[in-house]
């Protein structure tokens, strides 16, 4: 299986998390996507600021009356690396959903439910 369209900036369970959130809406508050995520307000800075580099993540900075706030969005080559991390991960599910398809299980000769032993094939239950 290749996987040539996984991005490894995403196979972290955090970040593909701020993205995914992202993805629904146009911009977020800051605390809306800290709150969702179940994070510190440190430790999300530090994940927008990673996804940022990357140009995933766009950051407005601006005032709600006096009080001093953050929007995020995802970028358009954030949601198009998101598009393609997801389509890889669905990859994997149909190739392992297709072997396990065409496998061809042992005989069941009443004894045991176990493979024979040493023997590392998979058998379906």
């Amino acid at each position: 299986m290749a996987h040539a369209d996984f991005d490894a900036l995403l196979l972290d369970p955090t970040r593909l998390s701020i993205v995914s959130l992202l993805a629904g809406v146009k911009w977020a508050e800051f605390s809306w996507v800290r709150e969702s995520a179940d994070m510190s307000a440190s430790a999300l800075s530090k994940q927008i600021t990673t996804l940022g580099t990357r140009g995933y993540v766009e950051v407005q900075k601006g005032y709600v009356g006096k009080r001093p706030r953050t929007w995020l969005s995802l970028s358009d080559s954030g949601r198009l690396a998101l598009e393609m991390h997801v389509e890889a991960l669905q990859q994997i599910v149909v190739e392992s959903r297709r072997a396990a398809q065409t496998h061809v299980a042992p005989p069941d000769d009443g004894r045991t439910n176990q493979p024979p032993t040493g023997d590392h094939r998979v058998y379906p239950g």
